[in-house]
């Protein structure tokens, strides 16, 4: 055999061998997401394939209920058969981190990878974990307060970014039954009021939990978040209202503030059929979106700072993971692949990493260029100014959760979800007792949550 025979061979057999190599090293890795929606999963299958033939590792896209997750994650747990990863609310990122089911230091080390100080902070300090971080954030939202920015100049207002701010607003702009000053959740059954109370408590720095659980609020901050709600709930109309009244009074022009999530900000621009704005003769028209404002972030007078409202979702990379591969496949969903990422659902779907080191504002750019709409599709930038993008996005750089930073996030839940400050607040308004023995009772409830 000649020599450049022979170097022909040897390099034949190198590249099987590297072929080899190659096919070894990829990963069939599995993924749970509870994006369940068709067109949701067909986009997150489309990412997925992307990713694989970028790297090699195939991913199956799995969808799970997000009622059903806990109890999956369980008894994959118990069976060593978790996903690699899985697209989870915060609710989870705690207890599976103490639970062993999530891998921190996998988790970590994406993060440093991407570069920490290219997330959100409020995103990041809410899944930290023994020095470390539970789960990678991916996306989230902010409450709103919603307000007739154009109002407010009229009047000379300043916008609603704290408790006098908005009761300023109220004063000048509640004109019943032509304009509601605001529309306050009040339905003690719904979980719309539950968010929303928890957002004007945060706004002014009460808890009911601590870094030791279930604690008292305190009196003279509660007393002044009581008296704050009973406020906006006296200009409001009257009944048991929740997300649906407040969306159709201020579609209809007939409230000057109201308090929803951002998934009311493809409605107000006329691009979904099924909630269209009633302010004037077109329900495709842009013309309320242009007349309205964001706050994210509003205060009370005994928290100056204030604080946003946030739901923030994460990736979790399993104690079962292939670890490496899984690390992989999140570093890409937060990077090359963010746009499709975020493509899910834009409105709903804040940049949580918001650029990188070279580029600080990359993704949050792209997120502006994203359709969003359903019956009509335009991009969130050619809706609303730059400013109020910034807004929209920045509220998760202050993003709270009661119990999060004491990690006490069960017990906060506990209390959220027994509603008992939803049915106490409602009585206060209903002038059933004063505030001080409402705090007094609020107290005595939240102690009694199991």
């Amino acid at each position: 055999m000649t020599i450049q025979g022979k170097s022909f061979l040897l390099t034949g057999v190198a590249m099987a061998m590297s072929l080899a190599a190659t096919s070894l090293s990829a990963e069939d890795l599995r993924f749970w997401t509870t994006e369940e929606q068709p067109e949701r999963l067909a986009r997150q299958e489309a990412m997925a394939a992307e990713f694989a033939a970028a790297t090699g590792h195939s991913v199956e896209v799995i969808p799970v209920s997000e009622n059903d997750l806990g109890t999956r994650a369980t008894a994959a747990f118990a069976a060593g058969d978790l996903p690699d990863v899985i697209y989870h609310t915060l609710q989870y990122a705690a207890p599976w981190a103490e639970a062993g089911v999530l891998d921190i230091d996998a988790a970590t080390d994406v993060i440093e990878n991407l570069g920490a100080d290219t997330f959100a902070p409020g995103a990041l300090n809410m899944a930290a974990a023994d020095g470390g971080y539970a789960s990678v954030p991916v996306d989230g939202w902010t409450q709103m307060l919603v307000y007739r920015a154009d109002l407010f100049a009229e009047k000379g207002l300043e916008p609603p970014n704290s408790y006098a701010n908005v009761l300023a607003a109220v004063e000048a702009l509640h004109n019943p039954p032509e304009m509601y000053g605001f529309v306050a959740a009040t339905k003690v059954d719904e979980n719309f009021m539950s968010q929303v109370l928890e957002h004007v408590f945060l706004a002014n720095g009460v808890s009911p939990v601590g870094p030791d659980g279930v604690q008292d609020l305190d009196e003279a901050a509660t007393i002044e978040v009581l008296e704050f709600y009973k406020a906006i709930a006296e200009a409001s109309p009257a009944g048991d209202l929740y997300w649906d009244q407040s969306r159709s009074l201020y579609f209809a022009g007939d409230a000057a503030m109201i308090i929803w999530s951002p998934f009311i900000l493809d409605e107000l621009a006329g691009l979904r059929d099924s909630a269209p704005p009633t302010i004037n003769d077109d329900p495709t028209s842009g013309d309320l979106a242009a007349a309205t404002g964001i706050v994210t972030n509003f205060s009370g007078p005994s928290n100056p700072d204030g604080a946003a409202w946030g739901d923030v979702r994460y990736f979790g990379i399993t104690s079962d993971a292939s670890t490496d591969a899984a690390m992989e496949f999140v570093e890409y969903s937060l990077s090359d692949g963010y746009g499709s990422t975020l493509s899910i659902a834009p409105e709903g779907k804040f940049p949580v990493r918001r650029g990188t080191a070279d580029n600080p504002t990359e993704y949050a750019d792209l997120w502006a260029t994203l359709d969003v709409g359903v019956d009509r599709k335009a991009p969130l930038g050619d809706l609303y100014e730059a400013a109020m993008i910034d807004e929209i996005v920045g509220g998760l750089d202050v993003a709270q959760r009661w119990g999060v930073a004491e990690g006490q996030l069960s017990a906060a839940s506990a209390i959220i979800n027994s509603q008992v400050i939803n049915r106490l607040v409602r009585e206060y308004i209903d002038g059933e007792r004063d505030a001080a023995a409402t705090v007094a009772e609020l107290n005595a409830a939240i102690a009694a949550v199991q």
